[in-house]
């Protein structure tokens, strides 16, 4: 079964109904739930989620967001190299090099997010929501 990480922008577009961005992270969330893949989400997303939800929403629906999420997804692997490793890679953002390193140390087979150019130094397969449905309908 393929192994993926969901950038933050996937599931934020997901969680936040973000328009027009929501239709593809529904029918992702949709396929992660019929087990179509097994999805992953770095340390710092439920984080990044938590805090943007509450801000945008309300603090219940935060919480509420993030035991939903939690149940759907795995947390990858952190430690210490992950984040130094980071710092060192040719990404202009150390958000996304900590994503990315984070796949890297999990061995996952891709990364799914709505900004693949912020990827295009890594090592790791990037779709975009749209890209990885099309992928999905061919396995």
């Amino acid at each position: 079964m393929m192994r993926v990480l969901l950038d933050t922008n996937v599931v934020l577009d997901f969680v936040l109904q973000r328009q027009p961005f929501f239709i593809e992270a529904d029918e992702i969330f949709f396929r992660l739930r019929n087990d179509e893949f097994e999805g992953f989400v770095s340390p710092i997303t439920p984080i990044n989620v938590f805090y943007t939800t509450r801000k945008e929403i309300d603090k219940t629906t935060a919480f509420i967001a993030i035991e939903e999420l939690l149940n759907l997804v795995e947390i990858s692997k952190s430690n210490n190299q992950i984040y130094q490793t980071a710092l060192s890679i040719n990404f202009n953002d150390y958000e996304d090099a900590v994503q990315h390193e984070c796949a890297v140390a999990e061995n996952l087979d891709a990364i799914v997010t709505r900004n693949p150019k912020d990827f295009k130094n890594g090592s790791v397969k990037v779709y975009s929501p749209d890209d990885f449905l099309k992928y999905l309908q061919t396995i």
